[in-house]
């Protein structure tokens, strides 16, 4: 496949401006660009299906730009609900250092990072006014879906005029670096018109853009820190455990999509592990090479191993080969419990691990209190340093899913 039938059948194509894009990413190299708002610092998975674009344009030789919104960052793209909160220029300033440092390892320092504010400081509220504001019609702006939607709850002029400034920067990148592609999310569409028209009526010149479908989990929900259920492309926020386990947990009937958008895998290796994997679900095949193509390509093979190893020990009880790290690595959000105790039946009642003694003499006798991957029975068992792991931890089951962490004074 052409590099462009090769974007539509991983579906990375929805929108598209420009009669021949098509001859255009499958000719000689063009420069494009892809932009995003240092809203956190750290970019999240819903970024990475972009990254992954720009990374495929760059390996078919063409040349990415990526441009960290400095200024737009001060205002913030209008949202469906609400307008987003002001965000402090010295927390913008350290998300925008972060999420440059970020970009450029996921492209593999192949990227020319840009920060709008380098520009747009440079204009007067007039001076912008009527450098891109006498072009863009009202009427025009009020149609766009991303302003017409919040019309009803009221949108602010900051808001109303950010498609003006994502707009400017197409075309100030277009003039100074012969930018001739923007290539955003679909929720972007209406930003990047605004872009194409101003470079139409300033220079004359036409420019291309394509959009991609926004990634969705089987929910239809997105993947975004406002959705509340980011996973955050930083190992620091989100360990490469935690995003094994999402991944590793996909639902059957996206890992088909999600292989296509968000691995570099042939279409050949793809449909090869889809037959395998509808063949045999239970395997988790398709979820699992998933698991292993992102991390490794976002934290390199050692964290990936380090993740697979994690999981493996916890499946089969082999907590004793985990280090301290790695215990709270793979339990984090387990209750944490500083034990005060000397026997374990006291431990278990006085915690809420068991609601009374009777409840965890019936627990024990069945074989249902686990510490450290090894079943206990005896109610007296001492609670000591000679049974923590590293001296100090105890890992306790109770049941088939409930665990508690306990640090032994």
């Amino acid at each position: 496949m052409k590099l462009f039938e090769e974007l539509k059948w991983r579906g990375l194509i929805k929108d598209v401006a420009g009669v021949d894009l098509e001859e255009k990413l499958n000719g000689e190299p063009i420069t494009f660009y892809w932009g995003t708002d240092p809203t956190a610092d750290s970019l999240h998975l819903g970024h990475y299906s972009s990254l992954l674009t720009a990374k495929r344009l760059a390996k078919a030789g063409h040349h990415p730009i990526l441009l960290v919104g400095g200024a737009t960052g001060l205002i913030g793209d209008p949202r469906p609900t609400a307008e987003r909160e002001i965000i402090d220029k010295k927390v913008l300033e350290n998300n925008l250092e972060c999420i440059k440092k970020q970009v450029s390892e996921i492209l593999e320092g192949k990227a020319e990072i840009v920060n709008n504010n380098d520009w747009m400081k440079e204009f007067t509220f007039t001076e912008f006014l009527r450098v891109a504001g006498k072009y863009i019609n009202v009427n025009y702006m009020l149609d766009k879906d991303i302003i017409s939607r919040r019309l009803e709850t009221g949108i602010t002029f900051a808001e109303f005029a950010y498609t003006l400034i994502q707009g400017y920067d197409f075309l100030h990148l277009f003039e100074t670096k012969n930018c001739i592609l923007q290539a955003e999310g679909s929720d972007q569409w209406g930003n990047i018109t605004t872009g194409l028209d101003l470079i139409k009526k300033i220079t004359g010149k036409d420019a291309y853009a394509f959009t991609m479908p926004l990634v969705l989990d089987a929910n239809g929900n997105k993947f975004g820190k406002s959705e509340g259920n980011a996973l955050w492309l930083d190992k620091n926020k989100t360990s490469s455990y935690e995003l094994y386990q999402y991944l590793v947990n996909t639902d059957d009937k996206m890992v088909e999509t999600y292989l296509k958008i968000f691995t570099f895998l042939s279409p050949e290796e793809i449909m090869n592990i889809v037959k395998k994997h509808e063949a045999e679900p239970h395997l988790r095949i398709g979820q699992k090479t998933l698991a292993r193509e992102i991390i490794t390509d976002l934290h390199g093979k050692e964290e990936y191993e380090h993740a697979l190893h994690i999981s493996e020990a916890l499946f089969s009880g082999d907590i004793k080969n985990l280090n301290y790290g790695d215990i709270m690595i793979g339990f984090k959000g387990v209750p944490i419990i500083n034990a005060k105790e000397n026997v374990l039946i006291d431990l278990l009642v006085n915690n809420g691990i068991c609601s009374s003694r009777r409840e965890a003499r019936e627990f024990l006798a069945s074989g249902a209190i686990t510490i450290n991957g090894d079943k206990v029975t005896d109610e007296n068992m001492p609670i000591n340093k000679e049974i923590a792991l590293n001296d100090e931890l105890l890992v306790i089951r109770k049941g088939k899913k409930k665990y508690y962490l306990v640090k032994i004074a």
